[in-house]
């Protein structure tokens, strides 16, 4: 019985697997199925000779008291097909173990990345297949996806990598076009000053597909964060914008002083003053001219909601013709912040 010594060079010279680790993985297999069969000592081994790539089965002849007599061949007449067998699906399964961690060593640490793929057919209805470069693909399930957004074969998206994991059917790469993740590592690419550390994107909370908000502070006195990230003539956050499908984008000066910081978050409405009644429960008002109410809040409540996700705050917003309703302590409150 020989096995196909030529095949497993090749392979070894092709796919960069050893070829004892292939000869081994084979040997194990073999004995489990010799191990399957009547008659089988339990005292044995496999040898494949590394030239010939004849395989036997070496058993160990013991006495009554279990003294070692020597060794034999015990290999089956009926061993040879089972051999070729098992062989072949043995360098199936390490050319599938050797591929998937090649996509693990690739995309392991790129989670928390963005990365640049091609929408391939898929027969999956719950899920978009990817292909990111000339080898690997990726899967952008329909629950990471943007509201409203088709894809096509062919195109070709940006994404965010959520996580790249070992499974039953092989490595797992998920892909999202929702994550805040992806505004950020767009951001990270269009605004060189993010790379270089002179700006900081420092909060970040979006409603995929309608509008996003971003803070940003800058390293340096001399840096204008806000500024570098809208680029010049808008350039940079039209870019962002673009590969989102149009949807809006906020950019605001991050501030540690909550009050400026809650209002600069309620751009593009302008406030008039913030209440901060409570650092620890993170509770606060904003006051805004009447006729700022209404953009304050935004449609359905939106500005506010990602004003308050973006600030950690739980905001109550009333217009200054309801200043009478609110409690103001003249310790907490930031008069004419200038957004």
């Amino acid at each position: 019985m020989e096995i196909d010594m030529t095949a497993l060079r090749m392979v070894e010279q092709d796919k960069g697997i050893s070829l004892d680790t292939l000869v081994e993985a084979i040997e194990e297999a073999l004995l489990k199925a010799y191990h399957n069969m009547p008659g089988a000592i339990e005292q044995a081994r496999i040898e494949v000779n590394r030239k010939t790539g004849r395989a036997s089965v070496i058993a160990t002849e013991t006495d009554e008291d279990g003294t070692v007599l020597g060794e034999f061949d015990d290999t089956p007449s009926n061993f040879g097909r089972l051999a070729t067998v098992t062989a072949r699906s043995m360098i199936t399964q390490r050319l599938r173990e050797a591929e998937d961690s090649r996509v693990l060593g690739t995309y392991a640490g790129k989670e928390g990345s963005v990365v640049t793929g091609v929408v391939q057919q898929s027969r999956d209805r719950l899920a978009t297949v990817v292909k990111l470069g000339d080898e690997f693909e990726a899967i952008l399930p329909d629950t990471e996806k943007v509201p409203g957004e088709t894809y096509e074969h062919g195109d070709r998206i940006r994404a965010y990598v959520v996580s790249v994991e070992r499974t039953d059917k092989g490595p797992r790469i998920v892909l999202s076009r929702s994550h805040p993740g992806l505004v950020q590592g767009l951001f990270r690419r269009e605004v060189p000053e993010i790379e270089q550390g002179l700006v900081e994107i420092k909060a970040i909370a979006r409603e995929a597909g309608h509008r996003t908000k971003l803070a940003v502070a800058a390293t340096r006195p001399d840096v204008n964060a806000k500024g570098a990230c809208i680029g010049p003539m808008g350039g940079r956050v039209r870019n962002v914008m673009a590969e989102l499908g149009g949807e809006k984008i906020d950019i605001v000066d991050w501030s540690q002083d909550p009050a400026r910081f809650i209002s600069n978050s309620l751009s593009p409405a302008r406030v008039s003053r913030v209440v901060v009644h409570s650092r620890d429960n993170k509770t606060a008002t904003a006051i805004v001219p009447d006729f700022q109410l209404r953009l304050a809040i935004g449609k359905d409540g939106q500005n506010a909601r990602l004003a308050a996700r973006l600030t950690g705050y739980h905001i109550d917003i009333h217009s200054d013709t309801a200043e009478g309703e609110v409690e103001v302590s003249r310790s907490s409150i930031a008069d004419n912040i200038d957004n």
